[in-house]
């Protein structure tokens, strides 16, 4: 658990007079909408195109005929629709930022830090009260325990819409006052996801290409995945204080088993352009005399500005 997440001290029970509406019903909105129905708020919803609210509004939503009418209807908004520029494209209408004027409004449309911010500002500018927010976890975990949300902005803002918050379930984090952090979380962590899944993608590939099926690889790649975490702790420890911790796996042993994954990719006409590119950063640190450092001389390469 983080450090910074909040555990609640009262059991809170939510009832129908508490108010709440969602902009965007897209998977993610729908399962947000749809757990705040479940907790027994009135919730409205609405979004861009006409109909995607038919069913949350047969489970007993509120359907709005606009998007300030929707805002108009709680003091708290959530919006989660696909990036910032749809956000504003909803959101910086005059209508509707007259509907908010006073009201919070809580988004969790993933984005870049410098989007938040700007959001930040614009709603600061407008009377908004205002939340940034993230996601890290599907659709199918909303409601549930195995829900992760984080959260950044004003800590009482924050605490205010906490209970209404949580009962979208799971883990609710608050990062910190400065409104970015949570989508620079959300980034750096996608980060991790991505370009883990894209490693998973071309060793499957390879795999294939030498006789192994996907099948038969995939609990191996687990029990890859499940030594991870120490790696991870043990860079942040080296990164955060300056240490090294390449005795067990120096770079030039990484940088050598890389070069072989590259040769068996393009040995198959297999692309190894992302092995290939780390496997350059990594040549790139023992250059600047990283040699014996862990992966934590990668880090620092990529650091230096």
């Amino acid at each position: 658990m983080s450090p910074y997440t909040e555990q609640s001290d009262v059991t809170v029970t939510v009832t129908v007079t508490v108010t709440v509406t969602v902009l965007g019903l897209g998977p993610m909105g729908r399962a947000l909408a749809e757990a705040f129905l479940n907790a027994g708020l009135r919730t409205t919803v609405w979004n861009r195109t006409p109909g995607r609210d038919r069913e949350l509004v047969a489970k007993g939503a509120l359907g709005a005929g606009s998007a300030e009418e929707a805002v108009a209807a709680s003091d708290l908004t959530v919006v989660c629709v696909l990036d910032y520029d749809a956000a504003d494209g909803i959101l910086r209408r005059r209508e509707v930022a007259d509907a908010l004027r006073g009201r919070t409004l809580v988004n969790l449309t993933a984005d870049t830090p410098d989007r938040a911010r700007d959001t930040a500002a614009w709603a600061s500018g407008h009377g908004i009260r205002y939340l940034d927010g993230a996601i890290m976890t599907p659709t199918t975990t909303i409601g549930t325990p195995a829900a992760v949300f984080i959260h950044s902005g004003p800590r009482d803002l924050y605490r205010e819409h906490r209970p209404v918050l949580e009962v979208l379930g799971g883990t609710h984090t608050h990062l910190g006052e400065p409104i970015g952090r949570a989508a620079a979380f959300d980034i750096a962590l996608l980060d991790v996801f991505w370009t883990a899944m894209a490693g998973y993608a071309h060793a499957v590939a390879v795999a294939r290409a030498e006789g192994i099926t996907a099948r038969e690889l995939a609990p191996f790649a687990k029990g890859i995945g499940d030594i991870l975490p120490p790696f991870f702790e043990e860079l942040a420890e080296d990164m955060d204080n300056g240490t090294t911790s390449g005795e067990g796996n120096p770079l030039t042993s990484a940088a050598s088993s890389m070069a072989h994954v590259v040769h068996t990719s393009e040995a198959h006409g297999i692309d190894a352009g992302v092995m290939r590119a780390a496997e350059g950063l990594a040549r790139r640190a023992i250059g600047r005399g990283h040699d014996a450092d862990g992966f934590v001389g990668v880090a620092a390469l990529l650091g230096r500005r």
